[in-house]
């Protein structure tokens, strides 16, 4: 039987919000009121006692969907609520603002995800969103059961960051200085669109080299992205000609790792793609090198741990 609690005019919203996000299983935790910091103990104030009698219980354990833990919390303080994605079976996209847009040709994370959508030949799915304090975006999708995702950042593109195990989202009617977090849609959550999927799926680790066989069919493959990523560059159109560029660079970097492709060639052949679109010489080096720069570092990091 749930609690009877008293909460304050002010805690009423934010509860609603907590109880109505539990109600959909998804597990929820107190942030300090006006902010997206957990309003939970850390680890070395913790005093081993209530739910951490066991050992301390961080955030994303302590999240629940118990409403009469929700009406608890809740009816003491108007604290914003986060939602804890790993538990809450949840995979949320994050379409950033770019935080310095000075040349006004940087895409928002909305106009990135749109471009990524018609480039896997889908429309940008109905799903539930949020629009965030800054004026981003944050899509809710259902995680694939059985496959664990982590965390993501610029992994998919420029501005759009994934979460997941191990990260939270601040739920809607919850409000910050920057301002409110509101509900942009109805409540139906699609599952993860398979492209995504594919590109934020762990890699599969792999116990032995591979032949030459394979090692030429992949440098033959190689050369074969090298052209069609340099031909999506030179079709960008104005406002994702940077986005574009970035995804090349970062699809093409894995091959630079793995000996396939020298770094130069690469680099030349985006940034005459990308220069033939109307972005400047500096806009493409600066665009080619942070993106290179990821994705070399990202792809010998995998590839020393299958080793």
């Amino acid at each position: 039987m749930s609690q009877i609690t008293t909460a304050s005019p002010e805690c009423l919203p934010l509860l609603a919000a907590a109880l109505s996000a539990a109600e959909r299983g998804w597990h929820v935790f107190p942030l300090r009121p006006g902010t997206k910091r957990p309003a939970l103990h850390g680890e070395r104030t913790c005093t081993g006692t209530g739910p951490c009698a066991g050992g301390h219980l961080k955030w994303e354990q302590r999240a629940t969907t118990d409403p009469d833990r929700v009406r608890a919390t809740w009816s003491t303080a108007p604290y914003n609520v986060g939602i804890a994605t790993g538990p809450s079976g949840l995979v949320v996209v994050d379409l950033d603002v770019p935080k310095d847009n000075s040349n006004g040709d940087a895409p928002c994370g909305a106009a990135t995800f749109r471009a990524l959508c018609e480039r896997a030949g889908h429309a940008v799915p109905t799903t539930y969103r949020v629009r965030t304090a800054s004026g981003g975006q944050h899509l809710y999708f259902t995680a694939l059961s059985g496959v664990r995702l982590a965390n993501t950042a610029r992994t998919v593109a420029a501005s759009v960051d994934t979460r997941a195990w191990g990260g939270y989202v601040v739920a809607a009617r919850s409000t910050t200085p920057a301002g409110p977090y509101e509900a942009l849609c109805g409540p139906e959550t699609l599952p993860v669109p398979g492209w995504l999927l594919s590109i934020l799926r762990p890699t599969p680790k792999t116990s032995q080299a591979p032949s030459m066989a394979i090692a030429g069919q992949s440098s033959r493959y190689a050369d074969v992205a090298l052209v069609n990523e340099a031909r999506n560059v030179a079709r960008s159109q104005h406002g994702g000609r940077e986005a574009a560029l970035f995804r090349a660079a970062r699809a093409l970097g894995r091959f630079v790792a793995w000996g396939d492709l020298p770094r130069n060639v690469v680099e030349q052949a985006l940034q005459e793609a990308g220069e033939s679109t109307g972005l400047t010489a500096a806009e493409c080096r600066s665009t080619l090198r942070s993106a290179l720069n990821w994705s070399i570092a990202h792809n010998q990091q995998q590839r020393r741990a299958a080793a």
